[in-house]
């Protein structure tokens, strides 16, 4: 893996498409050789399907961790919030109810990076404490939720 396999992940992943074309016109990198990679990134099973899934574990970010939020903060939470989504790693930021006031899921390569995204943490002002949870196994993950339901619950939920 090097620098332009990283490249066209990442503009897989902010383009939300596959397409070598649309890939080229973000990265500059000729339309053959982003061919040439998506089949080498598909071989190595770090691109995991027609749909461009990326396998976090194959590309070397395996390492999740839950980290909790207690935030004190006199201005927006939207405020905490933005800051929190800047964290490098943070792929998913959750505002909930009760004595957490955030939840982040990070992706990450190894436990130094854990060390650092928390020590990142530390440095927002609003934040008072966090609880960190290394996940050891993902058990299910769908990022497609109409999956998780029937056909007909849907519409029974969703039509009017």
């Amino acid at each position: 893996m090097d620098e332009r396999d990283l490249a066209i992940l990442k503009a897989i992943s902010e383009l939300g498409t596959g397409s070598p074309e649309q890939i080229h016109e973000e990265t500059d990198i000729p339309v053959s050789t982003v061919h040439y990679r998506l089949n080498n990134l598909r071989e190595a099973g770090i691109i995991e399907n027609d749909l461009y899934d990326i396998d976090l574990d194959a590309l070397g970010l395996g390492v999740t961790v839950l980290v909790e939020v207690l935030a004190d903060y006199a201005g927006a939470h939207s405020d905490v919030a933005d800051e929190i989504a800047a964290l490098e790693g943070v792929t998913t930021l959750l505002s909930t109810m009760g004595e957490t006031d955030f939840v982040a899921v990070a992706h990450l390569p190894d436990e130094d990076a854990v060390g650092r995204l928390l020590r990142e943490f530390e440095e927002i002002s609003a934040v008072e404490r966090t609880n960190s949870t290394y996940v050891i196994e993902t058990l299910y993950d769908d990022a497609r939720a109409l999956s998780s339901y029937s056909l007909e619950t849907l519409v029974e939920l969703l039509t009017e």
